[in-house]
């Protein structure tokens, strides 16, 4: 949690809103005109590479409370990051996802995996309509999405009508160093958590604010990539805050050749698994 948010407001929404706003502001990135279709593409290769590890962990993590008669309720897809190794464990999954590059992206991948039981609904998590949803599902989960909700407990009240059994939210937690590093490095400011990763704790309260009994573990992770995913990693947080010129682009590039061994970046992380079953 950022302390100096809690300081100055009373209530969790101010927090979350100035979090939220620095979390999702779109990098301002000029030295690659493809630099997001490229981003898009890097995270859909990572994944596939360490086997889905992010995915694999957190289905493992919800063994006890699924079976393969399950049927899900995604918000969120992404690529496949979890959808791919939890299609393997349940009966369907229904996936809500708004943006091209990730459908295709995740089309790809369930194709190379012989997965038939994923419905993909090009939509806006906003846009799903109550009615066509209300208890249908045995779980609904929203995995490493937090940031683009608006509303938290709108989301979190949405998922429990869905919801006939559970409920599950993932989520990244912990701090990026090299990323703080980086930052500081090139703004010469002192790093206060403007990547603030912990969107979980948000949703922890409420719901214990509402009475829910709410399980939670945690596995690490890891992810690599070469020089050129890493710069555009790296520009993607930065850009936020300060134009990615070819300029910037160097200065990332050189601090990331002088702290490189072989090539290889590697990024040890953390993620928080909760689940809990709405209110009857």
């Amino acid at each position: 949690m950022k302390i100096r948010n809690l300081k100055h407001h009373l209530r969790w929404e101010n927090a979350w809103e100035e979090m939220r706003q620095e979390r999702m502001g779109k990098p301002k990135v000029s030295y690659d005109d493809e630099f997001f279709k490229k981003s898009a593409n890097d995270f859909s290769e990572r994944i596939k590479l360490n086997d889905y590890e992010f995915g694999r962990k957190s289905t493992e993590m919800l063994d006890e409370i699924i079976d393969d008669n399950f049927e899900v309720l995604e918000i969120g897809t992404g690529p496949g990051t979890l959808t791919v190794p939890l299609a393997k464990k349940v009966k369907k999954i229904t996936g809500i996802e708004f943006a091209e590059r990730n459908i295709k992206n995740l089309k790809l991948n369930l194709k190379e995996n012989n997965l038939l039981n994923v419905e993909i609904v090009n939509k806006k998590w906003e846009k799903i309509e109550d009615d066509k949803i209300m208890g249908k599902f045995d779980l609904v989960v929203c995995s490493h999405f937090l940031w683009q909700i608006k509303d938290v407990d709108e989301l979190l009240k949405r998922m429990e009508n869905a919801s006939r059994r559970y409920c599950s939210i993932i989520q990244p937690c912990g701090r990026d160093e090299l990323i703080k590093e980086i930052f500081e490095k090139i703004s010469n400011q002192k790093y206060t958590g403007q990547f603030e990763p912990d969107a979980d704790y948000f949703a922890y309260v409420i719901l214990r604010e509402w009475g829910r009994l709410v399980s939670v573990g945690y596995f690490d992770y890891t992810f690599e990539r070469n020089l050129k995913e890493q710069v555009r990693n790296v520009a993607g947080f930065i850009g936020r805050f300060y134009e990615v010129d070819t300029v910037l682009e160097k200065k990332i590039k050189d601090y990331l050749l002088e702290i490189s061994e072989d090539g290889i970046y590697r990024e040890e992380n953390k993620a928080a698994v909760m689940w809990w079953q709405p209110e009857k």
